[in-house]
């Protein structure tokens, strides 16, 4: 395993007690999977049953919060699960990258119950030739 890769499976770090609670409402984390492409990184979040409006992503340094709520409209008041899987209201998930990607140009994309996230490569500022004058 190379060093980047290292570095992003290990970038996503849990949620502390303080950051998954809100009030009396427990936060969730959606699977996410983060993968390197031709042109940078990709991060890949399961969010089925979510509408864009619901959505949000900040950058904070080298870290992108994506968050969220998904709402629980169809299930009676009163019911009695047998099986319970499906997550509801609020969900966070924080994910640090390593140096060299550009979350300033960063795209997103909801399509099918996926958020898609492109973070391009850091362009690399091309050095050039120069004479420093001296005084």
């Amino acid at each position: 395993m190379n060093e980047i890769s290292a570095t992003i499976q290990f970038g996503r770090r849990p949620l502390s007690g303080a950051e998954r609670e809100h009030g009396s409402e427990a936060c969730w984390t959606p699977n996410t999977d983060v993968y390197l492409s031709d042109t940078g990184l990709v991060i890949k979040v399961e969010l089925a049953g979510m509408r864009r409006e619901d959505l949000e992503l900040t950058v904070e340094g080298n870290r992108l919060r994506i968050s969220g709520v998904r709402r629980d409209g169809s299930r009676p008041p009163n019911c009695r699960f047998v099986v319970m899987e499906i997550n509801y209201g609020r969900f966070e998930s924080m994910i640090d990258l390593p140096p060299g990607y550009d979350l300033n140009a960063a795209k997103a994309y909801y399509q099918n119950g996926f958020l898609r996230v492109d973070v391009p490569l850091l362009a690399s500022a091309n050095p050039r030739s120069f004479s420093v004058p001296i005084e």
